[in-house]
């Protein structure tokens, strides 16, 4: 198994795809970038705190890595005056990275189905807690 510096070491594109928790928040800061190709590009579409972005505007600049993508910032909206917009080598979007034709679709699908196997007072296939079904049905008998 790789350790984290490995993988950046040896990457020319970094992709994140962790949950946002202590042990990440900032997982990507300065000595991470350090150990990054200068031709690496990072991508990030998970959560924005898992990047440093006043560590990434400086990799940035000083062209410790080549670009980097976002999908997600430390605070979003990102403030129109954020440093990070006046860059050349990074590409930043507004937190819609799964904005395309065929996932939109598919929520929209989700919804339709948890709306209607709710109304039946079936399990829905996509409930995020499950445990307020469960009291609420408690609560009625």
């Amino acid at each position: 198994m790789s350790t984290l510096e490995q993988v950046l070491a040896s990457s020319d594109f970094v992709s994140l795809h962790v949950p946002l928790t202590t042990e990440t928040r900032h997982l990507i800061s300065t000595p991470e970038l350090a150990t990054m190709p200068r031709h690496s590009i990072l991508v990030n579409t998970t959560r924005g705190q898992v990047v440093d972005q006043r560590a990434l505007y400086k990799a940035l600049v000083d062209r410790v890595i080549a670009g980097a993508a976002l999908d997600v910032t430390e605070v979003e909206p990102i403030p129109l005056d954020d440093p990070l917009l006046g860059l050349q080598n990074i590409i930043i979007l507004p937190h819609i990275g799964s904005a395309t034709i065929r996932s939109r679709a598919n929520m929209a699908d989700l919804a339709v189905r948890n709306l209607l196997t709710g109304l039946r007072g079936d399990t829905m296939p996509a409930c995020a807690n499950p445990e307020a079904i469960q009291n609420r049905a408690a609560d009625r008998q």
